[in-house]
């Protein structure tokens, strides 16, 4: 009777997750000197781990003196759900050498969703093969398992393979093979076997939309999260709001995240951690970061992606003092940054040219926190030392990278040559660009002008039809604007809009007064070779252009103009967007394939640094 007492109370602390309550009742145990008794030492390990409380449960599972089926499994989930899959892997190792047991199917499922975490099919598949071999190769869990790992690694036929083989397929095992389909962007499967489903309750929906987000397939997510809604699936979790909070922030629908917002609210949801860090996200990516920061200040709890998000987003909007002063409250509060953080950084240090404070950044990333720099990592730092005219420095630590480079890292350094008007650095890493596989058609724009720039005109025309045999194509721009419930979609050079006439006659009458204030074309970044006066010509139809000049004859006076582009802002349209908001007295936010520009009263929050 006294022993089930204390496991009610245990089960009511793992419900709670109240890791003061399951320690109190531990000493209790101890003190009434049953803690050893049946089956307590198991549920305790158990209970540890479902708290959050991972060392004080492998203490109790180290000091058993005998462990079972049920103590292994127990320490095995407690790793995972600590996020420390390689723990759970490496612990498995010595089950046999130090107990002599052999996995069961709970320890199978353990395993599989370690190596599901890691996205490491190699050893998934040998954790495949084993339990294929034991005596619980027939257990649908660990096959429901096996699904979710081999869909979360990118494999959703393998997945499916195992799926079909499933006698009793329960929910997690539909819900895993949607999730895989949808993440893989097999939107069609994914519906398709979403529609078999024999139970459509919330988990499945939040499967399906979630992968769908994830793909990129945002605006389908958000059509049957409408659907859901309809058919009045109760939320009572609260993940598939973060995945169309998501969704806002990719699409950087602005004013269909505030309705998101408003329904998080109304839930109840608004103090759910993972829910404020997506809306932090969401509103910086939706060009508004006067709300991340608004949130992020009534956040009761932060974490590392908290402090992330405000972060980055701080530095892609040019705020990058605020940024660096964030760190430092993010270190005092205790809280461990991570490689996000450090791109945010770096991104940061680099759009204001601050290069000692990016230098010991890249340096503490791995000296303090034993990050080892990415890819990434190493772009940003480059450009930041680029950028600021240390080219030599930034070479020397592009030759020091220890793995493939791409070719955004050389064009980094070479536009800093270009800006620079070093000619000899610049030919010597644009011939080493030119040797390398090039897919980004500015990267031949790029290669061209610096050629152009020093004379050699046969490497121009190497270019040129490097470009011309590659059927290398500038992707179409376009631009979408929203204001209350309305979008919009402009394409560069489009002429079939309804309103294009008042379009054009807005346009044309700012050209003139630009001219008149000292505006002169760029077109060093039309590809084609035409005359000057057609040149300019297709700048005058470039999408940022046509948005603006929409948004001004549509919105409410006044309010800011929030434009999204695919592409980066060329040179000519940023002093263009300069010139807009001095004569017409509005700031226009524009979203790039880089990062955020504020233009307000002529200038830009950039610096034209970007």
């Amino acid at each position: 009777m006294l022993i089930s007492h204390y496991l009610h109370q245990l089960k009511l602390c793992a419900r709670r997750r109240t890791p003061s309550s399951v320690k109190n009742l531990h000493a209790q145990l101890i003190k009434a000197g049953i803690d050893s008794w049946e089956p307590l030492p198991n549920t305790l390990v158990d209970v540890y781990g479902k708290c959050g409380l991972v060392q004080d449960a492998f203490q109790l599972f180290d000091e058993m003196p005998q462990r079972d089926h049920v103590s292994w499994a127990s320490i095995l989930t407690a790793h995972n759900q600590a996020n420390l899959p390689r723990r759970t892997l490496s612990m498995f190792m010595v089950m046999f050498a130090v107990d002599g047991l052999q996995p069961d199917h709970f320890v199978f499922a353990s395993l599989v969703k370690a190596c599901a975490c890691l996205g490491d099919v190699r050893l998934g598949k040998q954790v495949h093969g084993r339990f294929m071999s034991s005596s619980f190769c027939r257990d649908d869990v660990v096959k429901s398992s096996l699904v979710d790992m081999y869909a979360k690694c990118g494999l959703p036929d393998d997945a499916y393979a195992v799926f079909c083989s499933i006698a009793m397929k329960n929910s997690a095992s539909w819900t895993a093979m949607i999730s895989g389909y949808a993440r893989s962007g097999r939107k069609t499967d994914a519906v398709g076997l979403f529609e078999k489903t024999p139970l459509r309750n919330l988990f499945t929906w939040t499967s399906l939309i979630s992968g769908l987000v994830q793909s990129g397939n945002g605006v389908d997510a958000f059509y049957l999260f409408i659907e859901m809604r309809r058919e009045g699936i109760d939320i009572v979790d609260p993940l598939v709001l973060s995945s169309i909070v998501g969704a806002c922030a990719n699409l950087a629908v602005l004013e269909l995240g505030k309705q998101v917002h408003g329904l998080v609210i109304s839930l109840g949801y608004d103090s759910c951690l993972y829910i404020s860090n997506a809306l932090v996200d969401m509103y910086a990516k939706c060009s508004d970061i006067l709300n991340a920061k608004e949130i992020f200040g009534k956040m009761q709890q932060r974490d590392v992606v908290s402090w992330t998000s405000i972060i980055v987003g701080a530095a892609q909007h040019g705020q990058a003092e605020e940024a660096l002063a964030l760190y430092e409250d993010m270190v005092a509060a205790g809280v461990k940054p991570n490689e996000v953080t450090f791109v945010g950084l770096l991104y940061a240090c680099s759009h204001v040219g601050l290069v000692n404070r990016g230098r010991a950044l890249f340096k503490s990333m791995i000296k303090d926190y034993g990050i080892s720099p990415s890819l990434q990592h190493y772009t940003c730092f480059v450009d930041l030392l680029s950028r600021s005219g240390h080219l030599d420095e930034a070479e020397n630590v592009i030759n020091s990278i220890p793995f493939e480079l791409d070719e955004a890292i050389w064009a980094a350094l070479l536009t800093s040559c270009k800006n620079r008007g070093n000619t000899q650095m610049g030919i010597r890493i644009a011939n080493r660009l030119l040797s390398s596989k090039l897919e980004d058609p500015s990267s031949f724009i790029l290669l061209s002008n610096v050629y152009a720039g020093a004379c050699m005109w046969e490497n121009v025309s190497k270019v040129r039809k490097l470009m011309s045999g590659m059927e290398v194509k500038k992707k179409p721009g376009y631009s979408s604007i929203e204001f209350g419930k309305e979008s919009q979609v402009f394409y560069a050079g489009e002429t079939s809009h309804a309103m294009r006439d008042e379009i054009f006659s807005l346009l044309k009458e700012l050209d003139e007064e630009m001219r008149r204030r000292g505006y002169v074309p760029d077109t060093s970044s039309v590809l084609h070779d035409m005359e000057q006066q057609e040149k300019e010509r297709q700048l005058f139809w470039h999408s940022e252009r046509l948005a603006v000049a929409y948004g001004l004859l549509k919105a409410v006076p006044g309010t800011v103009i929030r434009i999204v582009k695919n592409l980066r802002v060329c040179g000519d349209c940023h002093s263009v967007l300069k010139f807009i908001s001095s004569i017409v007295k509005r700031e226009v936010v524009v979203r790039d394939a880089n990062r955020y520009h504020h233009f307000k009263e002529g200038a830009c929050s950039c610096n034209d640094f970007w």
